[in-house]
């Protein structure tokens, strides 16, 4: 059972429009919806404040630092030797830090190679 009555209407040759009558549940998502993304705004707003305000005060932000002075030279002697971006990762290591002794991903290792590359061209 539809309580509203739904018909369709030639808009133009090949193309037809659903008319009708909207449910109140539909206008309520929607407004929930709207009210959602402006929240959503408004967080991120917040949080763009925030990482500027603790710059100026001299805070990092971002994960700690897991990369050494050493690092990125053996990260190059390996990519010498063809290796993928995963085995130079399993096997380097972090000697310092929150995360000593893990290893460091492969975005990590693709990131300090590409920075490297980027420091040695200009």
């Amino acid at each position: 059972m539809q309580p509203w009555p739904l018909r369709y209407r030639d808009v133009a040759p090949g193309q037809r429009e659903l008319q009708g009558s909207h449910a109140p549940s539909g206008v309520a998502f929607t407004v929930l919806a709207a009210l959602s993304g402006m929240e959503r705004e408004y967080i991120r707003d917040r949080t763009l404040e925030g990482h500027e305000s603790a710059r100026a005060r001299g805070k990092a932000i971002g994960g700690a630092a897991v990369t050494d002075e050493n690092m990125p030279s053996m990260a190059l002697h390996l990519r010498d030797q063809d290796l993928s971006l995963r085995d130079i990762a399993a096997r380097l290591v972090i000697t310092s830090g929150k995360k000593k002794g893990r290893r460091p991903s492969a975005a990590t290792v693709l990131r300090m190679l590409r920075d490297h590359d980027q420091q040695t061209a200009t």
